[in-house]
């Protein structure tokens, strides 16, 4: 196995990719599995006749109207609430997970985040009436929250600095493997009538279930452990994970950080009145905003929705979503094995690129050739599919895992799990935002809505470029040294901070 010289200060900390971490980084991942087959079950259960029949008839009506809007045949609040209310919930929960990570552990919280969605999955599953659907949406929003908040921490925490992130990208390639299975799910169940959706809504129980029993085979992080004052525990766990004998070195850094964490009481109001903490939560939280107004969760949420406006069938539609996500499955690939060559940076840059023409092009097609009532011409329409698969390779090699990585390791340990908190819930709040708003604003927007996320894709194309620091390799525990106080911009916020340090 490789060793890791990447250790901070020009120190070298010892460390083979184990098996004992791929696997505990594989099982963690499973939480992203959860999350991305609700995501992509979602828009297929919404565009199913038998769900909307059952709890969305004026919806149903407004679909089978053969001079409907095209744009505006599915903007309904209550619809839209059935996929943003779980995101509404997982904010608040990833606050409490937050403190259940510090308390007990990411392992712990991890397990937690599996009961609060097989709940759900029940709830969703039995549903006879709305109210019960959405309670089981705030359910399984409960899970999410817990599960994005313990996830990239677990695997940021286990993993050797050189392969970190190639091993945290595996919970975004979880999300897209949870996508494309639910659309293969929801294209057969499409047309097992009157209970198809329930069993689209009930499969979610399966990953629930393996991320609930895996947590039992997986060691907790040695920087958990010793945080909550298991040190001989944490000096095993850093010695099994680490595959060596020799982890003095690291041990040390990481007694060190978790002795300076105790003396920080409040860590969300050092987060927030911290000068030199304001880098990391400004990059953290701007980064969940970026990934969501990239436009993906439109295309993911809606996926069989949008092919339907753009005038394929049913099964076309469906049959589309699944395209889209084995592309999106594919091209996290890239990101596994490129992100520790070639850096963070230079994958959300070159993306931001390609995903910029895609969008652009896809807003033209529709502005030229889809009206209120027309069918797209089926060369379009197909044209239209590849450029969104364009759109979603970029996005799956970049923004989708970066936007998780980055926020779960670029924080010190005393502020971590609040940070993370703050870029988990920012990309909850936006995920409701759009998910809420994106029916509506078709139907008001029409193709323009397009060319509105094209806007946000060169902002954060502009933000990467010239405000992000490059992280690759360089351990998780020795950020703010080796990457912050060097940065152009952001080593202005240390100032400070320094001079009180050389007083001393």
């Amino acid at each position: 196995m490789a060793v890791a010289g990447s250790g901070g200060g020009g120190t070298d900390f010892p460390a083979k990719l184990t098996r004992q971490v791929v696997l505990c980084s594989l099982i963690a991942a499973f939480g992203g599995l959860m999350f991305g087959y609700d995501i992509g079950i979602s828009g297929g259960v919404t565009s199913m006749d038998d769900f909307l029949l059952k709890f969305f008839p004026i919806v149903y009506e407004k679909k089978h109207r053969a001079k409907e809007n095209n744009y505006c045949k599915y903007d309904n609040q209550f619809l839209q609430l059935f996929t943003s209310s779980l995101y509404l919930s997982a904010v608040v929960c990833s606050w409490v997970a937050s403190f259940c990570c510090k308390r007990f552990g990411r392992k712990r919280t991890m397990q937690m985040a599996a009961a609060f969605f097989l709940v759900g999955v029940v709830l969703n599953a039995a549903a006879v009436d709305i109210y019960m659907l959405i309670a089981g949406r705030i359910c399984l929003g409960a899970g999410i929250g817990f599960g994005n908040q313990a996830v990239p921490l677990f695997i940021s925490e286990i993993a050797p600095a050189r392969y970190r992130g190639g091993l945290n990208v595996c919970f975004q390639m979880l999300i897209t493997i949870g996508i494309l299975i639910a659309n293969v799910v929801n294209y057969f169940t499409s047309n097992i009538h009157p209970y198809g959706w329930r069993i689209s809504l009930g499969g979610a129980g399966f990953p629930a279930i393996f991320l609930g029993l895996g947590s039992l085979l997986i060691v907790e992080t040695p920087t958990s452990l010793i945080e909550r004052g298991k040190r001989e525990e944490g000096l095993r766990a850093l010695k099994t994970t680490r595959g060596v004998e020799d982890v003095e070195k690291e041990y040390e850094e990481i007694v060190r950080a978790t002795e300076n964490a105790k003396k920080v009481k409040h860590p969300f109001r050092n987060l927030i009145m911290k000068r030199s903490s304001w880098p990391q939560l400004f990059c953290g939280t701007i980064l969940q905003v970026f990934q969501q107004f990239t436009g993906i969760n439109v295309i993911m949420f809606y996926a069989p929705v949008l092919f339907q406006t753009m005038g394929l069938g049913g099964d076309a539609s469906l049959l589309s979503a699944v395209i889209t996500g084995s592309i999106n499955v594919a091209s996290t690939m890239v990101a596994v094995f490129g992100v520790d060559k070639f850096g963070r940076r230079k994958l959300l840059i070159q993306a931001a690129v390609q995903m910029l023409i895609s969008q652009v092009f896809v807003g033209v097609i529709l502005a030229k050739h889809l009206k209120t009532t027309n069918a797209i011409p089926m060369p379009f329409a197909y044209l239209t599919l590849f450029l969104i698969c364009v759109y979603v390779m970029g996005f799956a090699w970049s923004w989708g895992p970066l936007g998780w990585l980055i926020p779960s390791e670029i924080f010190p340990l005393e502020t971590r799990p609040a940070g993370f908190f703050f870029a988990v819930s920012t990309n909850m709040i936006c995920t409701f935002i759009i998910a809420q708003a994106f029916l509506t604003m078709l139907c008001q927007m029409r193709s323009g809505i397009f060319f509105f996320f094209a806007a946000w894709i060169i902002v954060m194309g502009s933000f990467a470029l010239f405000l992000l620091p490059e992280t690759k390799g360089v351990p998780i525990d020795e950020m703010n040294e080796r990457v912050w106080k060097k940065h152009w911009f952001w080593r202005r916020f240390f100032r400070n901070e320094d001079e009180e340090q050389a007083k001393c």
